[in-house]
């Protein structure tokens, strides 16, 4: 879907407090399977949840049962999504849901680790793209 054309990503985050912010990156886009689904992502401007993305850029898509993270053991297992992990995660947004602040479940939640950190889950994540000119 990404491939024949210019994509932007918005990831709009709200905690249990009811507050809301977002992350925008002007280039989005995921490689063909047989790049193993890798993410491109760039161009991140600030709505006040700081930048968990970015360190994703480049790696594949890894799930339980493929592995394509760089960490030695697999990250889709350790922190219970499956998602673009390199070694392994500043966010899981395909994580386990928290229901918000849960300290002994650290990082296996749905976070974003720039705005509120490891151990606190977001009531809601959505990722939009919007084809640019």
């Amino acid at each position: 879907m990404t491939r024949n054309n210019k994509y932007m990503l918005r990831v709009d985050l709200e905690d249990f407090g009811g507050n809301k912010v977002f992350a925008l990156y002007s280039s989005f886009s995921v490689g063909p399977e047989a790049d193993e689904y890798k993410l491109k992502v760039s161009g991140f401007t600030d709505g006040g949840a700081g930048d968990s993305l970015s360190g994703h850029n480049g790696y594949k898509f890894s799930t339980f049962d493929k592995d394509q993270d760089v960490y030695e053991n697999n990250c889709a297992k350790l922190y219970l999504g499956g998602f673009w992990y390199s070694a392994c995660h500043n966010t899981n947004p395909n994580g386990i849901y928290l229901w918000g602040e849960d300290g002994t479940h650290y990082a296996i939640g749905n976070v974003w680790s720039s705005w509120k950190g490891y151990a606190v889950g977001m009531k809601s994540i959505s990722m939009k793209i919007k084809r640019v000119p």
